[in-house]
């Protein structure tokens, strides 16, 4: 069986979730980056690691933008944002609860609201790659 493209008239909702991760991902990615020794005193980790992370965030922000800009929308992109949006949610809640990166009480509340809100996204993704196949 092969994967029918997504086209851009039936995944207004996908576009937009891609789109929305896009710019949030994107968003934080620069905040590790130009922030990283303000964000480390207030989060706990160290001011390298949030700097690494700001780089990958900015690049796969990047890679999401260009997925959700597409024509046509390639399913299996979608799913391996999808992948990688749930293990980031559970590398964050392990974080935080294995107490891996000694997160203050604000970087514990922030990885927690994060892995709350990258779930959702992929909750959100999964919810418009369903809704535009259905439309093929």
């Amino acid at each position: 069986m092969t994967a029918v493209p997504v086209t851009a008239d039936r995944t207004k909702f996908l576009r937009t979730v891609l789109v929305l991760d896009a710019a949030v991902t994107g968003a934080n990615g620069l905040a590790y980056l130009v922030a990283a020794p303000l964000l480390s005193e207030l989060l706990g980790p160290e001011t390298g690691l949030l700097r690494a992370l700001g780089a990958f965030l900015l690049a796969y922000g990047a890679a999401v933008a260009v997925l959700g800009t597409r024509r046509e929308i390639s399913p299996a992109g979608t799913k391996a944002v999808i992948g990688v949006n749930i293990v980031w949610t559970l590398a964050s809640v392990a974080a935080v609860a294995f107490g891996m990166l000694a997160f203050t009480t604000m970087g514990a509340v922030w990885g927690i609201v994060q892995a709350l809100t990258v779930g959702a996204l992929a909750e959100l993704q999964i919810m418009g790659l369903r809704k535009a196949r259905r439309q093929v």
